[in-house]
C-alpha cells in the first residue's frame, strides 16, 4: 500500500512538473506532452547514433568508433559550462570590454577604498573579537536578561513612586496655601480689633 502511495505521489509531482514545463502543449497525436516521452526519444536517438559506429568506421573520412564517440561527447555541453552560460553575468562578461570594466572600477574607487579601510579596521580588531569577553557573552545572556527584568520592575516602581511624591507635593502646596490664607485672615482680624481698642501695633 505504501509503495502505491509513493508511486501516486511521484506521478502527481511529475504531472505538476510537466504542466509547468509544457503548459497546454500537446503532441501530434493530441495527447499531453510527457517528460518521459521526451527523455525516451533522446535516449533512443543517442542509442541509435552509438549503434551506427560501423557506418562511421567505413566513412570516407576514416572516423573510427573512438573518434565518433569523442565527437558525440564533444557535442554534449558539460553541466559546469551550462551553468556558466545561464548566469546573467556571463553576457556582461562577453559583451563589456575590459576598458569599460576598468572605468566601472575607477568610478567606485572611493567606495572601494572606504570598504578596504573598514575591512582593515575589522582585521585589526580581530583579537578583540576573539577575546574571552566576546566568547563569554552567551554565558552572561541569562544574567543580563534577569537584570533587565529587575530594571524594568524597578522602573515601574520608580514611576509609581514619582506619582505618589507628586501627589504629596500637590497636597502640601494646597495645605500651605490654605494656611497662608488663614493666617492672613487672622492678621486682618487682629488688626481691626487692635484699632477698635486704640492699640497701636508694635513697630
Amino acid at each position: 500500500m505504501d509503495k502505491k502511495l509513493e508511486t501516486d505521489n511521484l506521478e502527481m509531482r511529475l504531472q505538476a512538473l510537466e504542466s509547468r514545463l509544457y503548459g497546454e502543449r500537446r503532441s501530434k497525436s493530441g495527447k499531453p506532452v510527457k517528460c518521459a516521452d521526451s527523455l525516451a526519444r533522446i535516449q533512443a536517438g543517442l542509442t541509435n547514433t552509438a549503434n551506427k559506429r560501423e557506418r562511421c568506421m567505413s566513412d570516407d573520412r576514416g572516423l573510427s568508433y573512438v573518434d565518433y564517440r569523442d565527437v558525440l561527447h564533444a557535442c554534449v555541453i558539460p553541466v559546469e559550462d551550462l551553468v556558466k552560460y545561464l548566469d546573467p553575468q556571463f553576457t556582461d562578461h562577453i559583451t563589456v570590454p575590459d576598458a569599460m570594466k576598468l572605468e566601472f572600477i575607477l568610478a567606485e574607487e572611493d567606495f572601494l577604498l572606504s570598504q578596504a579601510s573598514l575591512l582593515e579596521q575589522v582585521s585589526n580588531m580581530q583579537p578583540l573579537l576573539d577575546s574571552t569577553y566576546i566568547r563569554d557573552v552567551p554565558e552572561h545572556a541569562t544574567k543580563l536578561q534577569r537584570l533587565s527584568q529587575i530594571h524594568i520592575k524597578e522602573q515601574d516602581q520608580t514611576e509609581a513612586q514619582s506619582l505618589e511624591v507628586k501627589k504629596l507635593f500637590e497636597e502640601y502646596n494646597k495645605m500651605m496655601f490654605l494656611l497662608s490664607k488663614q493666617f492672613t485672615q487672622w492678621d486682618e482680624t487682629l488688626r481691626k480689633l487692635e484699632e477698635a481698642k486704640g492699640i497701636r501695633p508694635v513697630e
